[in-house]
């Protein structure tokens, strides 16, 4: 079984803090964004999920970070800024 690496502030991601900021910019729900994540994309990311990815308790698949992107209308550079600027 494949070990889950923790990044050194002990998350599973690195876009929870973008994720969560992106959000309350729009002041949505955690419900809404699910809800505009599969209207938009057709992904399907429960609450549950996005509660925890923004916790950082929760590995982000590949799509998801794109469906995310995608309704928040940012590239993925951007929702990445914070990382990219930490490890310059």
């Amino acid at each position: 079984m494949n070990k889950i690496i923790k990044f050194e502030n002990g998350k599973l991601n690195i876009i929870g803090d973008k994720v969560r900021q992106f959000r309350e910019a729009r002041d949505w729900s955690l419900t809404k964004l699910s809800d505009e994540i599969m209207l938009n994309t057709g992904v399907d990311i429960r609450k549950s999920s996005l509660q925890h990815i923004e916790k950082g308790k929760r590995v982000v698949k590949e799509y998801e970070f794109y469906a995310l992107c995608k309704v928040f209308d940012v590239t993925m550079e951007e929702m990445l800024k914070d990382f990219i600027n930490e490890v310059k």
